[in-house]
């Protein structure tokens, strides 16, 4: 059994993703688990029993990892309580819809946007998992205060940033459940906040995972997302690539579906870059022809803050990218993940350009 990665590789081989580092490197490793996840009945079995067979699999391999064992054993305790305390009724959809007016326009115009990063079932992907959605709404709602110091006469909004497909060996995808994913939708607007949906893209195209969010614009708080590091069928030995040419065919979907299903306001589409691999020929990505869809350019590296202030000014340098985003990462004891120090509000504020969109995971 191969010893754990070092800090070293996953800082500097990878800046973002998430969760999936660690699990990719130990599964990768582990060819129990292999066979286990790969079955050919897998996609067919019930939830818990797959589940079941795949902990049990790292167990009778003699270790206990950070993934996938804790993922799981997060999915199927938080999916258990969240059915438990289900009530037993609900707001219809078109009472959820109604809060679209407060949503017209251009969000940008006025705001900047802070964001907490991750995936509702799982503490070690973020800090999304690791509180309940009314303390997440307050631990914002307190930041965002400090963000207002240094934002002039803009406003603060406040959003989840979900992790809804995340990629698994040789580049398949896993879906967050819909029903949870509404919930979260539902709670956001009744609390006047966005949503940003990440798809991680793995084997398939770009304009695949585009399409799969689409439906989600129905709602006037969601906005979408890539991440084109983890788009390969080698994820954990290659940092992913999408070219300019694929963003901007994928921004013409996004605009022409808000467009031809009368959606309300301007969205947002997120685009995740820490390494120059990640997007190719990045000056001749078109942000300019759309109308409807904001093209945010997020610079999501790891590292102390000289290290991210360099990373910053690589990707501000894509002035035909002008809305950046730029991520932060809390430390939660997973190795590699983690900003030190972690940036003040008024060290991201004076970044050139400021950032837009804001995200801690």
């Amino acid at each position: 059994m191969p010893p754990p990665p070092q800090p070293g590789y996953l800082a500097g081989m990878f800046g973002g993703g998430g969760g999936a580092l660690v699990f990719f490197k130990y599964f990768a490793d582990n060819s129990v688990m292999k066979r286990t996840f790969f079955s050919a009945g897998f996609f067919k079995m019930p939830c818990f029993f797959v589940l079941f067979l795949f902990f049990a699999a790292g167990n009778a391999a003699g270790f206990e990892r950070l993934f996938p064992a804790a993922y799981f054993v997060d999915f199927a305790r938080t999916l258990e309580e969240r059915n438990a305390a289900r009530p037993y009724w609900a707001a219809s959809e078109e009472e959820f819809l109604a809060h679209a007016d407060s949503l017209q326009g251009s969000i940008l115009l006025n705001y900047y946007i802070l964001a907490y990063y991750g995936h509702p079932l799982s503490r070690n992907m973020g800090v999304l998992g690791r509180y309940p959605k009314p303390e997440l709404r307050q631990r914002l709602i307190n930041l965002a205060a400090q963000y207002r110091e240094f934002a002039g006469n803009r406003g603060v909004r406040i959003a989840f940033y979900i992790i809804f497909g995340t990629v698994w060996p040789e580049g398949e995808i896993g879906y967050i459940q819909e029903s949870v994913l509404r919930e979260w939708i539902h709670f956001a607007l009744e609390h006047d906040m966005l949503v940003f949906i990440d798809h991680q893209i793995g084997r398939f195209t770009p304009e695949l995972a585009m399409r799969r969010m689409l439906p989600w614009l129905r709602y006037p708080n969601v906005h979408l997302a890539i991440d084109p590091e983890w788009r390969t069928d080698r994820p954990m030995l290659e940092i992913g690539t999408v070219s300019a040419a694929e963003l901007n065919h994928i921004q013409q979907i996004m605009e022409d579906y808000i467009i031809e299903n009368n959606l309300p306001g301007e969205r947002l589409f997120v685009v995740h870059q820490f390494n120059w691999r990640m997007i190719s020929e990045p000056r001749n990505v078109d942000t300019r022809r759309f109308t409807r869809v904001r093209l945010v350019h997020n610079i999501s590296g790891i590292g102390t803050p000289t290290e991210k202030r360099a990373t910053y000014a690589f990707g501000a340098q894509f002035t035909n990218m002008p809305v950046k985003g730029f991520k932060l990462w809390y430390d939660f004891g997973i190795v590699g993940h983690t900003d030190v120090p972690l940036m003040a509000p008024q060290e991201v504020m004076s970044l050139n350009p400021r950032p837009y969109v804001i995200m801690y995971q």
